[in-house]
């Protein structure tokens, strides 16, 4: 069999949320599949849909928060990128990618934690939390923790 070099392979489009409330503090769920690795909402970009659009989509599948609870404060300017691991390459996303690339949103969370369901058809999360984003970054996985360092940065005026 031939060793497929990741550099030869795209990016996933992707996007991101950081949800905030009005204290500040951002959501972040811990990966069903990954105890101990939380992160915030995210996912593909869908064919032909734009990334404010997935990104509401993405809200909605992972915390069943309503696009009507939210106001989108602000946007990445450019896309980041992270590489997957070694020993994940070809294993995720039926091996077409090398990582992802993606733009983030942030949004004002209006509703109340009773807004929030982890519970859907294909969860993502085991649990969630609001956290404050000095310490958002200490529990993503390694390989995307430049990602969250560089979204924290992005949004700092707006995130306590």
């Amino acid at each position: 069999m031939t060793k497929v070099d990741p550099n030869d392979l795209p990016y996933r489009p992707c996007v991101g949320v950081v949800l905030m409330n009005d204290a500040g503090k951002v959501f972040v769920g811990e990966r069903i599949d990954t105890p101990g690795a939380w992160q915030m909402p995210q996912g593909g970009i869908d064919a032909g849909e734009a990334p404010r659009e997935a990104a509401l989509r993405e809200l909605w599948e992972e915390t069943g928060v309503d696009a009507s609870a939210v106001e989108i404060i602000a946007e990445t300017s450019d896309w980041l990128t992270y590489d997957l691991p070694d020993a994940l390459l070809g294993k995720v996303w039926k091996g077409k990618y090398r990582g992802q690339k993606q733009l983030w949103v942030l949004m004002r969370f209006s509703g109340t934690d009773a807004d929030i369901h982890i519970d859907s058809d294909h969860p993502e999360f085991s649990k969630w939390q609001w956290c404050d984003s000095a310490s958002l970054v200490d529990g993503i996985v390694p390989f995307k923790r430049h990602i969250y360092e560089s979204v924290v940065r992005a949004f700092s005026e707006h995130l306590s």
